[in-house]
């Protein structure tokens, strides 16, 4: 069944991905891009095309949000099966974005909206005001460049998408991990992740210690740095004929001291509750 890793863009959905590729999907811990391939996002245009749905019609789309992901599990039996969102856990024209038939349980990766700001304004090639309006309002990603190809993705606002996917904290099925510990203290944290997806699964936690060395060494956010470096990240936002743009660049740095007082007021008045 299907574990959610759930986030806000910008907000470390990758570094956690990342780490727990490398300890599924790989024998020794060693980190590399391709791994990433093993956990798809969701949704995405292509799980939709396959099932014959007309992904130039969003309502269909939504309406079949449930029904891909049952094809998902019917095709993996595994225990439990990884996917990547930005998607709020909302309703969308009274059609739900998952169930616990199909799910598992959610990791919920967030991350201080301050430090989110910069990360989105460099990652969408915008200024840190319209970052600003993005994180605070109800919008959508995606499709607009090219609707055919580009996946629509739901993703609420800052404040709904973080508040959303606790409805899963009423079936214990909900882990959140702040993206500032997984940084500080990633060993300790990613244990604690192991070990919620263990209980998920009704398994057994046994660790490698030198794989779990190597995890950590290999996803570090200077060594992702380096990967991009020597091999452009194809998750990059970078549009074909322009200049690269960075992918891993803010992580590890604390922003909200270098963002304009107004934008950082700005936050902090209208998320103080969420940010407490």
């Amino acid at each position: 069944m299907i574990v959610w890793l759930a986030s806000y863009p910008k907000s470390g959905n990758t570094l956690l991905r990342s780490m727990l590729s490398a300890f599924f999907f790989s024998n020794d811990g060693n980190f590399n891009f391709d791994l990433l391939n093993n956990i798809k996002q969701f949704p995405d245009n292509s799980l939709f095309r396959n099932l014959g749905i007309d992904i130039s019609n969003q309502n269909e789309v939504v309406k079949n949000y449930i029904r891909s992901q049952e094809e998902i599990n019917r095709r993996d039996k595994k225990s439990i099966r990884f996917l990547k969102t930005h998607s709020a856990l909302n309703d969308i024209n009274n059609y739900k974005f998952t169930d616990l038939k199909n799910t598992l349980g959610v990791i919920y990766i967030v991350r201080d909206p301050r430090q989110v700001v910069r990360s989105y304004a460099n990652h969408s090639t915008i200024t840190l005001e319209d970052a600003k309006k993005r994180i605070l309002e109800i919008r959508t990603i995606g499709g607009t460049t090219d609707p055919l190809n580009k996946t629509v993705i739901h993703t609420g606002s800052w404040s709904s998408n973080y508040n959303s996917w606790k409805e899963f904290k009423k079936v214990k099925r909900y882990f959140l991990v702040k993206y500032e510990d997984l940084t500080s203290n990633p060993e300790q944290i990613f244990i604690e992740v192991l070990k919620f997806l263990h209980n998920l699964a009704n398994s057994k936690l046994i660790i490698d210690q030198d794989k779990l060395k190597n995890i950590l060494k290999t996803t570090s956010f200077d060594h992702l740095q380096s990967l991009e470096k020597q091999e452009k990240f194809l998750e990059s936002p970078t549009a074909p004929g322009e200049k690269y743009v960075n992918f891993f660049k803010y992580g590890n740095k604390k922003s909200n001291n270098e963002i304009p007082t107004n934008i950082k007021e700005d936050l902090e008045i209208n998320l103080k509750k969420d940010m407490e």
